[in-house]
């Protein structure tokens, strides 16, 4: 007998697991409350530019990704970065440095001081902490190679990805690979050269060398790809009222277009954000459901500047720039979108994606918008020496935008798994768990459609062991 399963929530995560468990046979359907599927995700042309109001790309670290892109079907709108885009830049002292990429680049770098340097020649001997010791990045970096790596390398990164701090991220959490690479090899360079063989293996590629990708309308193409493949199994507008346990499966109410619905569901998909968890009509662990909604997720500010000739500026040869808290700027950093991508702006046109706020300054993402774009503009002027005024200006603000990994975050991961073990059929998935990223996301629900597959088909062996026992007895 065909299971059915419902999903709540579209955003990537959702879409993503639902495309795979209908691949597998079974009947899905997809609730969202909002008017439109894709979460974040939304690309948008205005006036000849290509504006990203979300994630702008992802990194292509696994074959997952193109096996799913060509199964939608979407594979000849697939576009990568260009070369240009492997170049970085970091601000210090207000000028940009370039993040060196090789041994060679890093001796000639002047974003690291000789001190920085040679304090790097210690790393491989410097002894690893106990595996189950729980560690900020912040204290993980600078213990392994230093205080001016934390302040000029990882402190704006983690203001890129994740709008956040390295004091407060934990490093098993955030950066689980950082942390394996310790405790298997004992050294971050020793592991990042053994490390390389094990990828090969799995068929995985470096972070750093991962291609860059998106679609030549941006990464809403794979939103509507995932939407139109669910046909009419996805349900915009729907507000779930109640979430109930019945018998092996679950009730779900929910009211759509003026009435009520319902639904039975032999399993639960909640692909939902963790601060939306406070008020889910669903009964599990109050102190789950407390830590999931407690998971602090910064409000981030995008401003997006288009030119429609290209201002006076410095050279814009790169992925874009990031701005280290210790330079004091109003801006988290500068993505150069018509560098990295074709047709994101107008032919001599220029597109920058500008992000503010996050935890570092969580009271400039409450600036309004004359003086939120003339922060940006000040800041563009003093590093990037562009006084042009903008002739398209988008802004889009996240009140709540990407979840911390904080410190203690796995003991939430622990009682997700334990709430999952506890409450067969229902399983959650998000952002919040397993990676921040589009590819991330993708991974997760991949892995995890197969754990519903599982657990739907050791409940139908359940019954048919049943019935047998039954029919033997009479």
């Amino acid at each position: 007998m065909r299971k059915h399963i419902v999903i709540i929530g579209a955003g990537i995560s959702g879409l993503s697991m639902a495309f795979y468990l209908r691949r597998a046979g079974h009947a899905v359907t997809v609730l969202e409350k909002s008017a439109r599927p894709g979460g974040v995700i939304r690309s948008e042309r205005q006036e000849g530019f290509l504006v990203e109001h979300g994630p702008n790309s992802t990194l292509e670290t696994t074959p997952i990704l193109r096996e799913l892109f060509a199964e939608l079907g979407i594979l000849d709108s697939l576009c990568y970065a260009n070369e240009q885009s492997k170049n970085r830049y970091i601000v210090r002292d207000a000028r940009l440095q370039a993040l060196p990429m090789s041994p060679p680049a890093f001796l000639r770098t002047g974003l690291f001081s000789t001190r920085a340097k040679l304090r790097l020649l210690k790393e491989p001997f410097i002894k690893a902490s106990p595996a189950e010791m729980e560690e900020s990045l912040a204290d993980f970096v600078t213990r392994r190679i230093g205080r001016e790596f934390l302040d000029y390398a990882i402190n704006p990164f983690v203001a890129g990805v994740y709008a956040g701090s390295p004091e407060t991220l934990s490093v098993k959490s955030a950066f689980p690979k950082l942390h394996q690479l310790e405790q298997t090899y004992g050294s971050l360079i020793r592991g990042a050269i053994l490390g390389a063989r094990e990828r090969r293996r799995r068929a995985e590629t470096e972070k750093t060398k991962a291609r860059l990708l998106t679609f030549q309308e941006g990464l809403q193409t794979l939103v509507d790809a995932l939407a139109q493949s669910l046909e009419e199994q996805l349900h915009t507008g729907a507000e779930v009222q109640q979430t109930r346990r019945n018998g092996a499966g679950y009730e779900i109410l929910y009211r759509r277009g003026g009435e009520n619905r319902q639904l039975h569901a032999d399993a639960l998909v909640l692909a939902i954000p963790a601060h939306a968890y406070r008020d889910f009509p669903l009964e599990i662990d109050p102190a789950l459901r407390d830590a999931l909604s407690g998971i602090s997720y910064p409000a981030v500010n995008m401003v997006y500047f288009g030119y429609r000739s290209a201002p006076e500026s410095i050279p814009l040869d790169g992925f874009g720039m990031l701005v280290p808290e210790k330079e004091r700027r109003r801006i988290l950093g500068t993505i150069w979108s018509s560098t990295i991508f074709p047709d994101r702006a107008p032919q001599h046109g220029v597109a920058l994606t500008t992000f503010v706020g996050g935890s570092r300054q969580p009271e400039i993402a409450g600036l309004p918008d004359d003086q939120l774009i003339a922060a940006v503009r000040e800041d563009l002027k003093d590093l990037m020496q562009i006084t042009a005024p903008p002739d398209v200006v988008q802004i889009r603000r996240w009140q709540q935008a990407i979840p911390q990994y904080r410190l203690g975050h796995q003991q939430i991961i622990d009682a997700i798994e334990a709430t999952e073990r506890n409450q067969p059929g229902l399983f959650l998935t998000g952002n919040f768990r397993g990676g921040i990223s589009v590819g991330d996301c993708i991974k997760q629900s991949h892995a995890l459609s197969d754990a519903v597959g599982v657990h739907l088909a050791s409940g139908e062996e359940r019954l048919m062991n049943a019935e047998c026992g039954m029919r033997i007895s009479e």
